[in-house]
């Protein structure tokens, strides 16, 4: 995987000068000083700081997209720690290759140097090749630095993670971007043919990957351009950058959190965004229409009830038009459920059932409310007693439906909103009712 000003060959200025070097190589740090973006983790009070003002750098593992500069600080971090640099990918590296690279760390280390094994995309190694690291990490043989686009928390041996601290590298803002811009100028000698506009517009193509804004750049730069070129000029002569999105990894969870957020939280424009970002990622319609519906159930329920026909009849409607029209439906849908009011009354009352059902086991219904079609039934007293509620004044019996010895709890408690308002209305009326029939 391609990252930040990472490059299989040794910096320019050890090799002299380049044919056709890329500009992603010639702006490659020399310092972590000159890091653009990262202060989370490399500032004076943060985590790489720490560690290395206090000369205890520790195993190390770097989660983030690409293009943020994990490669580049591990490379850095090696020089600063004037520990040998050894790379390697997960991808191109066998059980074979391990074992080379463990015995030259070994060699080093007997001849007073260590090593700073980095290990990228180190999520496709398997658990049993994570574990092979061990030995060597706790022993000192090798500094492990890993890199990962995954989550380390699902991808990476609990004991490996035990052994390194996890950092998060975030994708670079705009802001980070514009100094990376200004930084390729410099070296160019000269600014980008663009406007103010086209320039925003382009480093938002790169979508927060210094990597891919460079190569950008690089490309812009070779124009012959005689005016500056606007933000229409500029998308006609470059394709932009498909966002990030990976339908089975976090990306996938984290847009579906955002979606689902956004509607409970009453913004129907977040909830347009989000949707929009999964359906031009690439993501299922049907997952949506799916989710959307399950959203319908857990946050709107009583207070709308229109709410889960709403959703279904999207979804149908999806299936029978298919994609891009029926996405309009799914659209629609996401704006009625933000906008309907909210309740998770029957959500919350269904799980207490559940748990008073694990705690009270098999207690039986009373008898008064169970049938007793046959003889012997009927001698044990099944279905005594039992009022038929049409019978009764305003057809309501108030008797008791819980088994016997079962405290009778209040599981259902609607809010004061849309529907339910209503509902409320009916069960504290039932309620009052029954107390005064059983009083």
């Amino acid at each position: 995987m391609a990252d930040l000003f990472d490059s299989d060959e040794t910096d320019a200025g050890e090799t002299g000068a380049k044919v056709n070097q890329p500009l992603a190589d010639r702006l490659r740090p020399k310092s972590l000083s000159e890091v653009i973006g990262q202060e989370q983790v490399l500032g004076a009070e943060a985590p790489l700081g720490v560690m290395l003002s206090s000369g205890s750098l520790s195993s190390l593992v770097f989660w983030g997209p690409p293009g943020v500069g994990k490669t580049t600080i591990a490379r850095l971090l090696a020089r600063e720690t004037d520990l040998h640099f050894v790379q390697i990918s997960a991808i191109f590296t066998g059980v074979p290759d391990l074992r080379k690279v463990f015995e030259a760390a070994k060699i080093r280390r007997q001849n007073g140097q260590g090593t700073l094994l980095f290990v990228d995309e180190i999520h496709r190694f398997n658990k049993a090749q994570q574990d092979g690291f061990l030995p060597y990490m706790e022993d000192g043989t090798i500094l492990l630095v890993g890199a990962t686009t995954e989550n380390p928390s699902f991808e990476l041996n609990a004991a490996v993670l035990s052994r390194a601290q996890v950092l998060v590298l975030e994708r670079l803002s705009l802001a980070d971007l514009e100094r990376l811009t200004q930084r390729a100028e410099q070296e160019l000698g000269r600014a980008l043919p663009l406007t103010g506009d086209a320039r925003d517009a382009l480093q938002e193509m790169a979508d927060g990957d210094g990597r891919a804004l460079l190569n950008l750049i690089e490309q812009v730069a070779a124009w012959q351009v005689e005016a500056a070129l606007g933000r229409e000029a500029l998308a006609k002569r470059l394709m932009r950058r498909a966002s990030k999105y990976d339908k089975s990894g976090d990306e996938h969870y984290n847009l579906i959190s955002a979606l689902h957020k956004s509607i409970r939280g009453s913004d129907p424009d977040a909830a347009l965004y989000w949707l929009g970002r999964m359906l031009e990622g690439g993501e299922d319609p049907r997952f949506l229409a799916r989710r959307l519906t399950m959203m319908s159930t857990e946050d709107i329920g009583l207070a709308d009830p229109q709410a889960n026909t709403v959703c279904l009849n999207a979804w149908n409607t999806y299936e029978r038009l298919g994609s891009p029209e029926g996405e309009l439906a799914l659209a629609n849908a996401a704006v009625y459920l933000a906008l309907a009011p909210k309740s998770n009354a029957v959500y919350v009352g269904i799980k207490a059932a559940r748990r008073l059902a694990k705690e009270t086991g098999s207690a039986p219904p009373p008898k008064h409310i169970m049938n007793g079609p046959t003889k012997l039934m009927a001698e044990q007293g099944y279905g005594d007693g039992y009022a038929y509620d049409h019978d009764a004044e305003d057809g309501f019996s108030g008797q008791n439906y819980f088994p016997e010895g079962v405290r009778r709890p209040v599981l259902y408690q609607p809010v004061e909103r849309g529907f339910e308002r209503e509902l409320k209305r009916r069960s504290e009326y039932f309620a009052k009712l029954r107390l005064q029939r059983n009083t």
